[in-house]
Parts: structure tokens; C-alpha cells; sequence
């Protein structure tokens, strides 16, 4: 038996709601057959598309095969055939996008960061639990295949105590000032009154990164930049940076981990992946990519002697194996499917608004941390 359910999609029309969204999550299930439930039953999502440029909409729906669109927000969200509002827009549009769609009996799933100001993250999530909506913030770090296979071999011991994480993330995004070097990434990622910041962008992800593989975090130092003051435009002007595209971060658990996260659009890749962690136990380490987790036991760990005046003899990229995961899927296509189903069955869901309102407010307390000089507690 197929089940149909019906599913808002709002603000998708740029890179990560058409990518990650539409095309390799809620097209994805429907070419796959639906997500199968526990009783045989298969559960079809059914898409409109929602937003404000019906160019773009009728672009975005003939070209993958979605019958539906509208630029009338209000009369998709009275019509009862649509049970979900998932949300991809700016961030600083996307409680007033939430409240229209609580307020019409939908259950909520939305990108982060759920708000810029933590005070309306948290409001927001009160306001759908008031209303007894079901309600979910994407977390899709949690099902990519390296921190699947970390989260396996921590599971089993293999790493002992863990004593310390260091993260890495970024890449170079070109100010586009130079010739045949355009800018890849959206101006208004670095105008702060559009929402942009890599602190408010990249710290939720490390609040439920760090909160699901090493313990909650209970303070935060954190020093925020802007490296490059000035960027092109998508209209091939100049405009002035007032975003932090940089951030240099500590956190402390509850567990003990300490875990230091560098941030940065201002940095070239010389490293695994775009992202890597390296995790440090007793027993033994990992460096942790999206695709995949390179391990180090504690018998294979080698012996150096300090001696700057030679080459090293030991090939330290020697000596670690790449994990296996087991079967993984695209991370925000199994986040979408238990959603469903927690919608549909209401299966446990854990990853809620509140969860993503800590995010929030650890970008936030990262900021005030900035601007103090100081530790802050969480």
C-alpha cells in the first residue's frame, strides 16, 4: 500500500535546497518507491515548490519533474493536502516562514540556523510545542559516512578515553577582484545583515557535532575575523564585507574532550577533505573526513626522535586504515526519511528545533566570547 504525504518546500531554489534537498532527498525517496515503513506501507512524499520568483519555481519544478509550484504561500499552507513546511530560505526570513506554518497546523522541518537571534530560536520552538506540531532542524553532519564509521569503531572501544579533538574546516572562496576567478560562493554569506557569518553558519554544526560524538559543550572561546574586507558582487560590484569569514574556536564538555574548531573561507586545502577532525584517545586516532575516517591503533602509532637537521624517516601518513561505515546513504536524504517517519508514525526524532535553538546560541556565545577576550559558559 502507498501512502501519500504531501510536502511544502520553501525557499529551495538556491544551491543546498535544490541539491540537497529536492533533488537528492524528496526526489530521491519518490524514485526509490517511498520510504518503506514497519507495517509494508510505503510513504510517497508529494512536493510543491514555494517561493517568491515563479520563474525560478517553474524552472526548478519542469526540470525535475515536480508538478507543482506557487509564489501564494498563504493558500498552499490553508490547503490540508500538505501536511510538512521544510524551509531552506535566508536565515533572517525564516521565523517569520515558521510561525505562518505552525500557525496553519503544519509540522515543521527547516535548514539552520533556525534564526540568527537565539532568543527567537528557542521562542519558535516553544511556539510549535505549544501547538503540538512535529518539528526537526537538519543535522546532516551526523549521517556522513566518516563520522558513521567514527561513531562505529568509538562505539566498540578501538579509541580508549578520548582526550582531545582539532577541526579543520574551510577552502579559499575567491573575492572575485581577479581575472577568471569568480566568486563560488553567495555575496550575502558575508553581510551580516543578511544573515552571512561563518560563526552563525558553521557553530551550529559544531554544537550538535561536538554534543552527539563527545559530550555537551560548557564553554567557549572563540576569536571571529574578517580576513578580506571587500568581495564581488553577483552584479560584478564591489561591496564591503561585514561578516566574519574566519573563526578560530575552543569548546569544552561536560565529558572532559576538549575540541578546537578553525573556521575559515579564507584558507587553502592542503589536508584530507574540506572538513577533518583528527581525534586523539589512549588507545588509539582518527582523522575524520565527510566520505571517510582514517584510524591509527596504538600498536601501529609510530616512535619518532625529534631531529630537525634530517628528513624524517617515517612516512607518518603511513599507518592508517580507512575505516569501514557500512552502508551509508545521502546524509540529508536519511534525515529526511526519519522525519517522515516521525511524522507519519511518529517515530523518535530527536533532532527538534530546541536542538537546533543550542546551536544558535552557541554562535552567539561564541560572538560574545569575541568581543569579551574571555571564556564563556554555555
Amino acid at each position: 500500500m502507498t501512502e501519500r504525504i504531501g510536502i511544502i518546500l520553501n525557499g529551495v531554489t538556491g544551491r543546498m535546497g535544490t541539491n540537497q534537498h529536492l533533488i537528492r532527498s524528496i526526489l530521491a525517496i519518490r524514485d526509490q518507491g517511498g520510504v518503506v515503513l514497519d507495517d509494508g506501507t510505503r510513504l510517497m512524499p508529494d512536493p510543491i515548490l514555494t517561493g517568491r520568483n515563479e520563474a525560478k519555481l517553474k524552472t526548478l519544478a519542469q526540470g525535475h519533474g515536480v508538478e507543482n509550484y506557487s509564489t501564494d504561500l498563504d493558500a498552499v499552507l490553508a490547503d490540508d493536502a500538505y501536511q510538512i513546511f521544510f524551509d531552506a530560505s535566508g536565515t533572517p526570513y525564516r521565523v517569520g516562514f515558521l510561525e505562518q506554518a505552525i500557525a496553519a497546523g503544519k509540522h515543521i522541518y527547516c535548514e539552520k540556523p533556525t534564526a540568527v537571534d537565539p532568543a527567537e530560536a528557542f521562542r519558535i520552538a516553544e511556539v510549535a510545542e505549544a501547538a503540538g506540531v512535529k518539528n526537526g532542524t537538519v543535522q546532516d553532519k551526523l549521517w556522513l559516512p566518516g563520522i558513521r564509521a567514527f561513531l562505529k569503531l568509538k562505539e566498540e572501544g578501538f579509541f580508549g578515553e578520548i582526550l582531545s579533538v582539532r577541526g579543520e574546516f574551510g577552502y579559499w572562496v575567491f573575492t572575485g577582484h581577479d581575472e577568471d576567478q569568480p566568486a563560488q560562493r553567495p555575496s550575502w554569506n558575508y553581510r551580516q545583515e543578511d544573515g552571512g557569518g561563518i560563526i552563525i553558519d558553521m557553530h551550529c554544526h559544531w554544537c550538535y557535532v561536538i554534543e552527539n560524538l563527545f559530550g555537551k559543550v560548557t564553554e567557549v572561546f572563540t576569536h571571529a575575523a574578517t580576513h578580506l574586507p571587500e568581495r564581488i558582487d553577483e552584479d560584478d560590484k564591489p561591496y564591503t564585507c561585514t561578516a566574519d569569514d574566519a573563526a578560530y574556536a575552543l569548546f569544552k564538555t561536560d565529558s572532559g574532550v576538549l575540541c578546537q574548531f578553525n573556521s575559515s573561507w579564507d584558507v587553502r586545502v592542503r589536508r584530507d577533505d574540506l572538513f577533518t577532525m583528527q581525534v586523539d584517545g589512549t588507545k588509539g586516532s582518527a582523522i575524520v573526513g565527510l566520505r571517510k575516517c582514517w584510524v591509527q591503533s596504538l600498536k601501529d602509532t609510530p616512535r619518532p626522535v625529534w631531529n630537525p637537521d634530517i628528513d624524517s624517516p617515517i612516512d607518518f601518513n603511513a599507518g592508517w586504515t580507512v575505516a569501514d561505515p557500512g552502508p551509508c546513504d545521502n546524509a540529508f536524504k536519511v534525515q529526511w526519511e526519519l522525519f517522515l517517519k516521525h511524522v507519519a508514525r511518529d517515530e523518535p526524532f530527536p533532532w527538534s528545533l530546541r536542538e537546533g535553538a543550542k546551536g544558535v546560541d552557541l554562535a552567539a556565545k561564541s560572538w560574545e566570547s569575541h568581543r569579551q577576550g574571555s571564556w564563556v559558559k554555555i
